[in-house]
Parts: C-alpha cells; sequence; structure tokens
C-alpha cells in the first residue's frame, strides 16, 4: 500500500518508523525478531529505498533495533526489562517552611568537573547545542545594534524577541501579542518576579510533588509556606486533591509545571488544564505556570498550556531559552496577564532591564528559522536518550526500581527500593566518579530518599552507559 504525507511538515520515514515503533512496544514484534527486508516495505509502502533506510535508522537511533552484517534488522529492545511506572506520590498536605540549599550548592561546585559522568545536568550539554550559529547570529547583532548594544532595553525588554515569543504562541493555540511579555533574566528570574508580584511574606503557596528546587529555594527566600499536592508521574497533579485542600485552606497562589514537571517528566492532560483555571478562576487564585520545556516534546505536536484556557488574566505563563539553546544568555519571558503592571514595577526595581545583545541574538536567531531546525534535532536526540537510559536501568539497577516514561524534556524520576538511600549512593557514586540529584532535594518533607532524578541532556555515549552501569552496581551492593 502506498502511504501518504498526512499532515504538513510530517516526513514519510517518521510515519513508518512510528507504525513500526507501536509494534515492537505492543509486543507484536519481539525482541529478536526480524524486520521486514528494505525491499519488502519499499514495495509495500510505496516510497524509495532511502525512506525505508531513514525509518531504521531513526530506530536504531532510539536503541529499539540493530543491523546485523548481510542478514537485516532486528528487534533489540526488551519489554521485559522495561522498568514500571512509580505510583503516584502521597506527600503531607501541611504548610512547611524550609531550604534545600547546601547539597545544591554542590553539585554546582562539580558543574565544570569535566572528568565526572554528569547525570544532573540541568541544561543540554554543548555539543548539543547550535553554538556556532549562536556565536555568527550575536557577532551580527554586535555589528547592526546602535552603539554595539551597550545601552539600556527598556522595561518590558526587546520588541522583536517579544513578537517571536508571541508568535510562537501559536503552535499551542495562543493569540498573545509583543505587549503581552516580559523579558525576563531566565525563567527562575520569572518565576521570583511573579511570587513577589501576588505573595508576600507568611503566604502559602501550592505546588505538585516532587517539584523542582528552584521554585523551594525562592518560596524559602520569599517566607513562603509550601503545600505539596500529589502527582503522578504520568499525568501531574491531583485535581481531587487540589480541590479538597481549597475546601479548607486558603492559598495565595499555585506554582505548576503542567508540561514536562521537573522532575518526574509528567504530562498534564489539556481537560486537566482546562480544570485547573476553572478552579483558579472560581477562587480567585493565581496560577504560575512553568513553560520552560514546553517545546522539547517527543509526540507529533506541542502540548497547549494553562494559559490557553485563561479569559481572566489569573494566569502567568513562564517560559525561557534555558533549556533549548543557551542557558548562559539568561534570557526568559512572562506573559503576566493582569499582573502586567506589577512585575513592570518590580522588574523595574530589581534590575530595570534585560541584557540587550542577548536578546536580539535570540531574535534574529528565531526570525531565521534555525530555531525550529534545531529543536527538531534536540527533540529526536532527547527522545532517543529516554529510550537507552530506561534500557540501560533495566539492565543495570536492581530489578525492583521503578522509572518514569517522560513524552518530553530530558529528566528521569527513578524510585528506588527503600532500603537504598540515594544521598549514600550520591556520596559513594561520586567517589566513582558519577553523579546524579538525589529526590530529598525535590521536596520540604521527610520522603523520596530512596529516589533520584537522572538527566539525559548529553549526546549518548559508552562514558555514560559505565556510569548508568556504575550506579546500578553501586544500588544493588547497598541492598
Amino acid at each position: 500500500m502506498e502511504i501518504k504525507k498526512s499532515r504538513k511538515n510530517t516526513f514519510l520515514y517518521l510515519e513508518i518508523a512510528q507504525k513500526i515503533e507501536s509494534q515492537i512496544y505492543d509486543g507484536v514484534l519481539a525482541t529478536g525478531d526480524k524486520l521486514p527486508s528494505v525491499r519488502i516495505l519499499k514495495n509495500e509502502y510505496g516510497v524509495s529505498v532511502s525512506t525505508i533506510l531513514q525509518a531504521y535508522y531513526h530506530l536504531e537511533s532510539k536503541s529499539l533495533v540493530e543491523p546485523r552484517p548481510r542478514s537485516g534488522y532486528y528487534v533489540v529492545f526488551c519489554s521485559e526489562n522495561r522498568p514500571e511506572d512509580p505510583e503516584k506520590t502521597n506527600p503531607k498536605q501541611n504548610a512547611v517552611l524550609g531550604s534545600v540549599t547546601d547539597m545544591i550548592i554542590d553539585f554546582y561546585h562539580h558543574l565544570s568537573n569535566k572528568s565526572l559522568v554528569n547525570l544532573s545536568l540541568g541544561v543540554p550539554s554543548a555539543e548539543l547545542l547550535p553554538i556556532a550559529k549562536l556565536n555568527k547570529t550575536m557577532h551580527e547583532t554586535i555589528i547592526k545594534l546602535p552603539a554595539g548594544g551597550t545601552y539600556y532595553d527598556n522595561i518590558e525588554g526587546s520588541e522583536n524577541l517579544r513578537r517571536q515569543i508571541a508568535q510562537r504562541t501559536l503552535l499551542w493555540g495562543g493569540n498573545l501579542v509583543e505587549s503581552d511579555i516580559v523579558i525576563t533574566a531566565g525563567c527562575t528570574n520569572a518565576l521570583l518576579l511573579a511570587l513577589m508580584a501576588v505573595t508576600k511574606a507568611g503566604d502559602t503557596i501550592v505546588v505538585e510533588s516532587p517539584v523542582f528546587f528552584g521554585i523551594l529555594q525562592l518560596a524559602n527566600t520569599l517566607k513562603l509556606r509550601v503545600i505539596e499536592l500529589p502527582t503522578d508521574p504520568n499525568y501531574g497533579l491531583d485535581i481531587g486533591a487540589l480541590k479538597n485542600l481549597l475546601k479548607v485552606k486558603e492559598i495565595n497562589a499555585i506554582v505548576l509545571i503542567p508540561n514536562f514537571s521537573n522532575p518526574t517528566g509528567s504530562l498534564m492532560p489539556d481537560e486537566h488544564k482546562k480544570e485547573i483555571v476553572s478552579i483558579i478562576q472560581q477562587h480567585q487564585i493565581p496560577l504560575i505556570e512553568d513553560d520552560i520545556c514546553g517545546e522539547i516534546y517527543y509526540g507529533k505536536k506541542r502540548p497547549s498550556t494553562c494559559k490557553l484556557y485563561d479569559d481572566s488574566g489569573l494566569v502567568m505563563w513562564l517560559g525561557s531559552f534555558s533549556k533549548t539553546l543557551a542557558g548562559g544568555y539568561r534570557i526568559g519571558w512572562i506573559a503576566p496577564g493582569r499582573f502586567k503592571s506589577d512585575i513592570m514595577k518590580l522588574k523595574l526595581y530589581l534590575s530595570s532591564s534585560t541584557t540587550t545583545i542577548q536578546q536580539e541574538a535570540i531574535a534574529g536567531f528565531l526570525s531565521t528559522g534555525r530555531y525550529d531546525y534545531h529543536l527538531r534535532n534536540l527533540r529526536h536526540t532527547f527522545h532517543a536518550n529516554s529510550l537507552k537510559y530506561i534500557r540501560a536501568i533495566g539492565d543495570y539497577f536492581p530489578k525492583d526500581t521503578l522509572v518514569s516514561k517522560p513524552k518530553g524534556s530530558f529528566f528521569l524520576w527513578v524510585e528506588l527500593n527503600k532500603k537504598i538511600k540515594t544521598k549514600t549512593l550520591y556520596e559513594r557514586a561520586k567517589k566513582c566518579n558519577v553523579i546524579f540529584m538525589p529526590g530529598d532535594i525535590f521536596t520540604l518533607q521527610d520522603q523520596y530518599h530512596n529516589c533520584m532524578r537522572l538527566s539525559y541532556a548529553m549526546e549518548w555515549s559508552d562514558e555514560i552507559e559505565n556510569g548508568l552501569k556504575k550506579l546500578g552496581s553501586l544500588a544493588k551492593e547497598m541492598m
């Protein structure tokens, strides 16, 4: 049968690869099965030899199949070794003050140590970024800007960049314009401004559990109490738990990462996002939506946002280019809705403006279409890496290990046997030149001692595989 292009910007080889991939996951094609020959699939689908080869190369890059000389392609993915998903979390719903700073400082201390197998990276490694093209764009920007870009920009930020960001909201159904957006010094700065705009010391915020440690740090700095709610590693925040909490507790703000939450990688379904917005509008509670990894998706389209369903201005939509393009540029944004005047005042007091050259360089890079090409490659690499990590964990870690299966971003949430304390495992692994992030730092409560977050934001290599093998061996010893 002839396969035709069914969607704009969908490649034929990807459609064929996805059909085969589905059969592998469903068990129709089992480990060791030989795939149909290139010639047979060429005739079956009515496409070229190169198209079939591209499909097989794509599957090979994900460690699903492998070529054997003069024999063809065979399935190597083993569903029997594939770890199960973690269960929904069950934190105590107490308002807590606290800090997780000490261990985080240790991680940053090791960031530049090239001798380590660093499985704790929070940004893509340099080899996955278009550095040469960015440098060229930066050079062109300095030449083009008046005074080489050494002047202060306006408080809202570069109009060119804000327009580019606004245009990209069309990908999730949004219709923002440049005046809706304020540029910030990265997403953490956007989170800080948002929290300062809607809370004061002693107020209470709601977060997912586990939650990105940066949110906990900011809450501690601002003296905010934190309530952690149960979270499913696949679907995100438990909405029922949120509804029950709001019946008995006054909440001043909600902070969520609906798209590929850090650290679990959960993706909140659209109907849940819509329901969350309905809840906050009913109770008039601001929602701070961190969408920093929204464009690192593995599916066919970019997931929507809570902002899409907001007609009240209560949702503040945040993002940045740190996880996709250039962490060191420190360029993020916030669409603050009804809180824009508060955000503008706070930004004026705290920083007055954002670095001019980096803003214009990113705007120039986006305007050429290079960003979307880069994102396609990045998504492909991360998706392939996630499968390789899950396969390695299934091979090397204790058999009762549980692992999340994210549909985007570049983090895995790993739950080990309760006998294994990951802080102790961290210290032992560090002596073997392997580091990761223990689960303790993603909560303010007495939980997740047997959990860890692994990052796969780098090129796969024998060094990475050996690092995972060593980590699994150490975990087995601790059993």
